[in-house]
C-alpha cells in the first residue's frame, strides 16, 4: 500500500533495465528535490565522522601537516539506490564509508588492536590448519563493539563517561571560508577531490574569460561532547540539514552479510581498511527523517568553536573502544596460554603413548591430497565452515524432486546422511522453488501451499536454472566404488532435478601430481617413433578413456550430459581460467593446498582450472540453446546458470577458493553471485578399516569395477574389517561395534532397502537373530555388491570409444 510508482528504466552503464518501486515515505522524505540528502543521512554520517576514529584511536580528520591524520573516504550516498527499493523501515537509508589507517595493521595512525590477518592465511584458513572461524568470530566481536557503541550514542546521548552531545551546522558562504574557520580536516577524500578538480576547472575559465565567481556554498556540521566542549566531530555536510539530536535517527546498523559489497576488515601488514556500510531505520513509521533544529543550530556549541585537540588526538575516546581494547587482549592472553597448555600436554602424551592397532584412534587428516585417521564428520563441518544438512532441507528436496514426479524418493546417500554437508544447497532449492512456481515446506511440518504432482507431472518450458559439475582424475585403468559413490548419486540428481551435467576429466592434473619423465625414454629419431617425448603424458589420456566408459555407466541422461578431457576442452575454459589466475594470489594457493617452492608451476596453476567448470560462461556451446555461430549472445545463458557441485569434502578447498572469486567473474546478477554450490559426502572406508578413504594404489582395499564375483568375495571375507566380538559368547552378549564394522557400513551406502538395512543393524548390533555374526553380514554384502558390480560390467560392455566420443561432443545439453 505504500508503493506509490512503480518505473523501469534503462540503465545504460550497465546495459540493463532495472525496476524501481518508489515508496510514499521516500517520496515525502526526499521532497520536492531529490538531489537534496535526508537530514538523517546528514546526521549518521556526521556522528560516524566522529565516533569510528573515536572508537579506532586516531584523528578525525587530516589538516595537512604531520600530525598524521586520517581523512575519512569519499561519503557514498548508498540509500539513493537502496530505499526505493527497500523503503525506510526496512534499512533503506544507508551509506558507505571507509578509513584507511595506513599499513603495518593500521599502528601509524590508531590506537586500536584490530584483528590482525597476520596470523591466517589468504584463503581464510589459519597457519595451523584450523580454520576461518577464529578470524571471522575477531571480525564480528569488533563490528558488534563498534555498532554497540554508535546505538548507544543514539540512545542515550553518550557511552560511558562520554558525557552529553549537542550538534550544531553552520552555513558558509564558499568552501574557503569554511576551510579558513574549520581546516582541512573537515573534507573527506571525496570533497577534497571535487574541490581540487573544479578549481582546475576554474582556472581554465579564468584564462578564457577573465573573473569567474568561483565560491561554492557548503554547510559544515559539529558534534560536541561533554561539559568542556570538545569537539567530537566535524566536517562538511553533504546535505543542508542535521536532525534536532541524534535519538531521531533510531536503529543504527553495520551491514555486513555481505563484505564484498557491505562492511569489511582489511588488517594487515602492507593495508589496514576499515569500510563500513551502515543503515538507520527511523525511531516510528512515518517519523520526518528531515526535521531540522532551528535554523543553523541544534543546540550546543558554535561550529568552528570548541576544543579540538582530543578529537586530533591518536588515543581510544570513548568507553566501549576501551572495553573492546581490554576484551581483545583478555583473548589474546587466555589464547596464549591454552595454546601452551595444549602443547605441554601434546609433549607428555606423545611421550607416554605406545604403539596401538591398526583401527585405534589416530588424528585426524583431509586435505586436498590426503585422508587419514578417525575421521570426526562434525569437526570437519567445523574446520571447513560448511553447514550440516538439516531435516528441513531434506524437505525442501523432496519437494522439488519427489513431489514433482521426477523420482520415487529421496537417495539412500542423503537420507542415511552420507551425504552430509553443504554450500548454498538451501539457494539451489530457490532457484527450483522459483523455477516450478512452488513454496518452500513449511517448517511446522505442514505442507506447502502448491497441491502435490504426480508422476505425470510437466516441468516447466524453461530450462533449469543451474547445473550439475563433477569429475575423475584417472589415476587407474578401473575405478573403484569408492570412485563409484559421486557418480551414482550426481546421476540420480540429474534425474531428480531434470538438469544439464558436465563432467571433467582431469588427466592434465594426474599427470602434473603423478606424472613421470625420463630422458632414456625419449625418441632418439629413430626406431618406430622417433620424435616420442620421455614422458607418460600419453599414458593419463588413454585412462581417461577407459575412466570415461565406467562413468557413462552409470545410467546418466546423454542428452543432458557433457563429459570433457582438460587436454582437449581447455581451450574453451581458457578466458576463464585466466580470469581466475588473476584473482588468487600464489600464498592462496599454497596455503590452501601445502604448495611450496619445489612444486612445479603446473600444480600452483591447476586449481584455476578445476575452478573453472563452476561457471557456466565456461561452456558458451554446452550451456546455451544458440548455435555455434552466434557466439556473441551465447555466454547470455550460460553465465547466469547457477552450479551445485557433489563431491567428498576433501574436494571443498579447491571450490572454497573460487567460492571466494566467484563474483569477479560473472554478471551482477547472476542468482548465486557466481559461487558454486556444493554437497558434500562422507568418505567411502577401505576394506582394513571403517576410517579414512579407499585408495586404487592398494588392490586389498578396494573392490574394483572390474572385480570377478570370486574376487568380490574373497576380498570382503579375507579383508573386510570386523566390527564383531573375539568369540560367539562374547558377539552373543555384546553385539558388533557397528561404526568400525567395514562389511555393515558398507551395506549403509549400497543397500537400498531401509527396513531391511535397519534389522540387520539391530540384529548384529545385539549378536541376536539371523544376521548376528559377521560372517552372516559379510555374505550380505557380497551378495549385494555381485549384484551392484555385475550389473556396472554389463552396461559397460556396449561402450566403445565412439560411443564416448559422443558424449564428448561439443553440443548443447540444455
Amino acid at each position: 500500500d505504500n508503493v506509490i510508482l512503480k518505473t523501469r528504466f534503462y540503465d545504460h552503464h550497465h546495459h540493463r533495465f532495472t525496476t524501481f518501486h518508489f515508496f510514499q515515505d521516500y517520496i515525502v522524505a526526499m521532497g520536492n528535490n531529490a538531489n537534496e540528502v535526508p537530514a538523517i543521512i546528514t546526521t549518521a554520517h556526521l556522528l560516524l565522522r566522529g565516533i569510528v576514529p573515536a572508537f579506532l584511536g586516531c584523528a578525525i580528520g587530516d589538516n595537512g601537516d604531520s600530525s598524521g591524520g586520517v581523512k575519512p573516504s569519499a561519503f557514498q550516498l548508498t540509500y539513493r539506490k537502496d530505499l526505493p527499493q527497500l523503503g525506510p523501515e526496512n534499512g533503506g537509508y544507508t551509506g558507505k564509508i571507509s578509513w584507511n589507517l595506513g599499513k603495518r595493521h593500521g599502528g601509524d595512525c590508531c590506537a586500536l588492536s584490530l584483528p590482525r590477518e597476520e596470523d591466517y592465511e589468504n584463503d581464510g584458513t589459519t597457519n595451523d590448519g584450523s580454520d576461518n572461524a577464529e578470524w571471522e568470530g575477531q571480525v564480528e566481536e569488533f563490528w558488534k563493539a563498534l555498532e554497540s557503541c554508535v546505538n548507544s550514542f543514539i540512545q542515550n546521548g553518550g557511552s560511558g563517561n562520554d558525557g552529553d552531545i549537542s550538534m550544531a551546522v553552520k552555513e558558509f558562504s564558499s568552501e574557503d571560508e569554511a576551510l579558513e574557520e574549520c581546516g582541512n580536516l573537515i573534507m573527506d577524500a571525496g570533497q577534497e577531490a571535487s574541490r581540487a578538480k573544479r578549481l582546475k576547472k576554474l582556472q581554465k575559465e579564468k584564462k578564457k574569460e577573465g573573473n569567474v565567481d568561483a565560491a561554492v556554498p557548503v554547510t559544515a556540521g559539529q558534534i560536541t561532547v561533554g561539559g568542556n566542549n570538545d569537539v567530537f566531530s566535524l566536517g562538511l555536510l553533504h546535505g543542508n540539514q542535521l536532525l534536532p539530536s541524534l535519538r531521531h535517527l533510531g536503529q543504527f546498523k553495520i551491514l555486513r552479510e555481505k563484505p564484498q559489497f557491505e562492511s569489511s576488515l582489511i588488517c594487515n601488514k602492507k593495508k589496514c581498511e576499515v569500510n563500513i556500510k551502515f543503515s538507520v531505520i527511523p525511531p516510528s513509521e512515518g517519523a520526518n527523517v528531515d526535521a531540522a533544529g532551528d535554523s543553523n543550530r541544534c543546540g550546543g556549541v558554535a561550529v568552528g568553536e570548541g576544543d579540538i585537540s582530543k578529537a586530533m588526538s591518536k588515543e581510544i575516546r570513548v568507553q566501549a573502544g576501551l572495553d573492546y581494547q581490554v576484551r581483545m587482549q583478555q583473548l589474546a592472553l587466555a589464547k596464549t596460554a591454552l595454546a601452551d597448555s595444549a602443547a605441554a600436554s601434546e609433549e607428555t602424551n606423545a611421550n607416554e603413548s605406545t604403539n596401538t592397532e591398526n583401527n585405534a584412534n589416530k588424528e585426524m587428516v583431509v586435505t586436498a591430497f590426503e585422508v587419514s585417521g578417525d575421521i570426526d564428520y562434525s569437526k570437519l563441518i567445523e574446520k571447513f565452515g560448511s553447514k550440516p544438512i538439516t531435516p528441513q532441507l531434506l524437505k525442501r528436496l523432496e519437494n522439488v524432486t519427489v513431489r514433482r514426479g521426477t523420482v520415487d524418493k529421496l537417495h539412500r546417500f542423503l537420507r542415511r546422511e552420507i551425504f552430509f554437508s553443504h554450500r548454498d544447497l538451501e539457494k539451489i532449492c530457490e532457484l527450483l522453488e522459483d523455477w516450478y512456481g512452488i513454496s518452500p515446506p513449511a517448517e511446522d511440518g505442514g505442507e506447502t501451499n502448491d497441491t502435490p504432482m504426480n508422476v505425470t507431472a510437466t516441468k516447466p518450458d524453461k530450462p533449469c536454472p543451474f547445473y550439475l559439475y563433477t569429475g575423475r582424475g584417472p589415476s587407474s585403468q578401473a575405478m573403484h566404488l569408492g570412485h563409484l559413490v559421486p557418480f551414482l548419486f550426481t546421476a540420480w540428481l540429474q534425474k531428480a532435478f531434470q538438469c544439464p551435467l558436465v563432467i571433467q576429466m582431469t588427466d592434465d592434473e594426474k599427470f602434473l601430481f603423478k606424472g613421470t619423465y625420463s630422458n632414456d625414454d625419449a625418441g632418439d629419431g629413430t626406431g618406430s617413433d622417433p620424435n616420442r617425448t620421455g614422458d607418460n603424458l600419453d599414458h593419463f589420456a588413454k585412462l581417461t578413456m577407459e575412466n570415461a566408459k565406467d562413468i557413462i555407466a552409470c545410467g546418466f541422461i546423454p542428452e543432458k550430459t557433457f563429459l570433457f578431457s582438460d587436454l582437449d576442452y581447455v581451450g574453451r575454459m581458457y578466458p576463464n581460467i585466466v580470469r581466475i589466475w588473476k584473482a588468487i594470489t600464489v600464498n592462496q594457493v599454497n596455503g590452501v593446498f601445502g604448495f611450496d617452492a619445489s612444486s612445479n608451476i603446473g600444480k600452483v596453476a591447476f586449481p584455476a582450472i578445476q575452478a573453472a567448470p563452476s561457471f557456466g560462461s565456461s561452456f558458451p556451446y554446452v550451456l546455451n540453446q544458440t548455435k555455434e555461430n552466434e557466439a556473441a549472445e551465447a555466454n547470455d545463458t550460460a553465465a547466469t546458470l547457477g552450479c551445485l557441485i557433489p563431491c567428498a569434502i576433501d574436494q571443498d578447498p579447491y571450490f572454497r577458493l573460487t567460492r571466494d572469486i566467484a563474483h569477479k567473474l560473472v554478471p551482477k546478477h547472476h542468482p548465486l553471485l557466481g559461487k558454486p554450490s556444493l554437497i558434500h559426502s562422507k568418505f567411502f572406508p577401505p576394506l582394513q578399516g571403517a576410517q579414512g578413504k579407499m585408495s586404487s594404489s592398494d588392490a586389498n582395499s578396494a573392490i574394483f569395477l572390474t572385480d570377478t564375483p570370486e574376487d568380490i568375495e574373497r576380498k570382503i571375507k579375507v579383508h573386510a574389517f570386523s566390527g564383531g566380538r573375539e568369540t560367539k559368547v562374547l558377539q552373543k552378549e555384546l553385539g558388533a561395534d557397528l561404526e568400525m564394522d567395514v562389511s555393515y557400513q558398507w551395506l549403509r551406502f549400497f543397500l537400498e532397502d531401509d527396513k531391511e538395512l535397519e534389522r540387520i543393524g539391530k540384529e548384529y548390533g545385539s549378536g541376536s537373530g539371523e544376521f548376528w555374526s559377521t560372517g552372516k553380514v559379510k555374505g550380505k554384502l557380497v551378495e549385494v555388491l555381485k549384484e551392484l558390480v555385475g550389473e556396472h560390467q554389463e552396461r559397460r560392455k556396449g561402450i566403445s570409444e565412439d560411443v564416448v566420443r559422443e558424449w564428448m561432443s561439443e553440443r548443447c545439453i540444455l
